[in-house]
């Protein structure tokens, strides 16, 4: 019986990380698509010296909001992720291993940064008394993580790390 049960709780944790790394993929364009928004109004806002309206700081929530969920979920499928449990017992090999050290260390690493890199943003932009400057913490700072978010996402068209653009596709 225990074996069984065993087998059991493996199948439901494929199925868990599964379920969790279509998720990631899907929100991933959720998040791009609110994150540009935020950036291309903060530097409307910024260059047209426009007022900061209420529609500004739900983009600004929004991208931090959708910025957490993105790296709770990533980093449970860090934890629970086979192919990365593989590659710490072995940390040389995994180094060596172009797809392997992205998956690992780099794509972690550079969201991690990316999503301190929206907070910082998103508190800064919050304490400013002057629109102006709130569009521009928001403009300068979601500009940053935006391009170390495209940089660590496994596009399709990125040999040896390359995903699918959608789940299952």
């Amino acid at each position: 019986m225990p074996i069984k049960n065993s087998l059991l709780s493996l199948k439901k944790l494929k199925i868990m990380y599964q379920g969790l790394l279509h998720t990631h993929s899907l929100l991933r364009w959720f998040l791009l698509i609110v994150l540009v928004l935020a950036i291309v109004s903060a530097f409307k806002g910024m260059f047209g010296k426009k007022s900061y309206s209420a529609r500004d700081n739900k983009l600004r929530k929004y991208t931090v909001i959708l910025t957490h969920i993105q790296l709770l979920i990533g980093l449970v499928l860090y934890f629970v992720s086979p192919l990365i449990k593989g590659a710490l017992a072995d940390m040389k090999t995994t180094m060596a291993s172009k797809s392997m050290r992205f998956f690992t260390v780099e794509h972690t690493v550079m969201m991690i940064t990316a999503v301190v890199i929206i907070t910082m943003g998103s508190a800064m932009a919050k304490r400013q008394t002057e629109d102006v400057l709130k569009h521009k913490k928001i403009a300068i700072w979601f500009t940053i993580a935006f391009i170390i978010i495209f940089m660590a996402i496994p596009w399709p068209f990125r040999a040896d790390i390359g995903r699918a653009l959608f789940p299952g596709a």
